[in-house]
């Protein structure tokens, strides 16, 4: 008898303020599918870093005619100076840390030049002899890259070594902004919808004033008058976390999965299943904010 009393007070709240609910679930949804982006992007940016971060390789670049860097002096890199960095990349010293290694003379650095910006104008702009030779290492643990870095600056014809991983931290670092910046967003997001539910379920109880007064004529508690008021926010709140589950998976399946895979078949991408484990902490931050929020609001409103 109590529970299909509370039920009907709770459709009967929802109905009466039609509106108001709308809103509740439209913030709601939004809020949380900014949460939800938000994970999910670091999920991202997590993976990515441990796919590329394995293969990020140390450039060892030779001189050319044109350098000015190190002791370059617009002198191209010798054949004899090639032979003393293969051999320090062979040394008992070096070979340990090192997974594999090639060269790449100008041909082969211009024909992928050619071929990374095939749509750009500036292929035309370049030519074999602007770019430098060089010894592409990849090493066991990309973490040590700071002993190739010792071992080979300085040598007689290398223009300069470079981790990869700094221009990896360079790009990540502007992934990581952009998190952060949609976590803000959803916090204020999650603010405003807050502050909508305690306004809904005070409009809510105030259209209700005289059945509340009678129930409190007839002895009943104050948990049981706000049981319904807290149902009321805990049912909007559910309803926005559900469509921001669903658009969240829609997103990964149909434009991650869908068109970055496919667009970017070297990159790792998250995958519907981590859409899916979010979706449990999207209905339970949305239910907890929904019964703070109901519970402060209904609770003030009777003791005023």
């Amino acid at each position: 008898m109590r529970l299909g009393f509370v039920l009907r007070e709770v459709f009967a709240g929802l109905s009466r303020n039609l509106s108001m609910v709308v809103s509740i679930v439209l913030v709601t949804f939004i809020s949380l599918t900014f949460v939800g982006t938000a994970i999910l992007l670091q999920a991202q940016i997590n993976q990515m870093k441990s796919y590329w971060f394995d293969r990020a390789q140390v450039a060892v670049y030779m001189c050319t005619d044109f350098s000015t860097l190190g002791d370059c002096d617009q002198q191209a890199a010798s054949a004899d100076q090639k032979v003393v960095i293969e051999q320090r990349l062979q040394s008992t010293t070096l070979a340990p840390y090192i997974d594999r290694y090639y060269f790449e003379d100008r041909d082969q650095a211009f024909a992928n030049f050619r071929e990374q910006f095939a749509d750009s104008a500036v292929v035309d702009l370049v030519s074999p002899e602007l770019l430098p030779e060089t010894f592409w290492i990849n090493l066991v643990d990309p973490q040590q890259s700071e002993l190739i870095f010792e071992a080979l600056s300085g040598l007689p014809g290398v223009e300069s070594v470079v981790d990869q991983r700094s221009y990896l931290d360079q790009i990540f670092a502007v992934l990581n902004a952009g998190s952060l910046t949609a976590v803000s967003v959803a916090a204020l997001m999650l603010v405003a919808a807050a502050l909508l539910i305690a306004t809904t379920i005070r409009l809510s109880a105030f259209s209700r004033r005289r059945e509340l007064a009678i129930m409190r004529l007839v002895g009943a508690s104050n948990r049981f008058i706000q049981t319904p008021f807290v149902l009321e926010g805990i049912v909007a709140a559910a309803l926005g976390a559900g469509l921001a589950s669903l658009a969240l998976w829609g997103i990964v399946r149909v434009f991650v999965q869908g068109y970055l895979a496919d667009a970017l078949p070297a990159t790792v991408f998250i995958q519907t299943s981590d859409a899916i484990a979010t979706m449990p902490l999207l209905f339970a931050t949305g239910i907890g904010l929904a019964v703070i929020a109901s519970y402060i609001s209904i609770t003030r409103y009777l003791r005023a």
